[in-house]
């Protein structure tokens, strides 16, 4: 039982792995669009988060000031 066990993971695997190999259709070098219809395109980080505008930094890329940071901390 073992051993049927053994050969039906191993062909799963195989297949798989056929499977990703065949998937990978991308054909020539990646490039970004240069042409006319594609200049108001959205980029990738604003598909992936429309709502925030570009050029505004994120909360955790923000130093926070060391009075602030005192300020909140009661332990000092």
């Amino acid at each position: 039982m073992l051993r049927v066990l053994k050969i039906l993971v191993i062909a799963q695997v195989l297949a798989a792995c056929a499977a990703m190999l065949a998937a990978c259709g991308q054909k020539g070098p990646l490039v970004l669009p240069q042409t006319p219809e594609s200049v108001g395109r959205a980029t990738l980080p604003q598909t992936l988060n429309p709502w925030r505008q570009p050029g505004t930094p994120t909360p955790s890329a923000v130093p926070a000031s060391p009075a602030a940071a005192s300020a909140s901390d009661p332990a000092r």
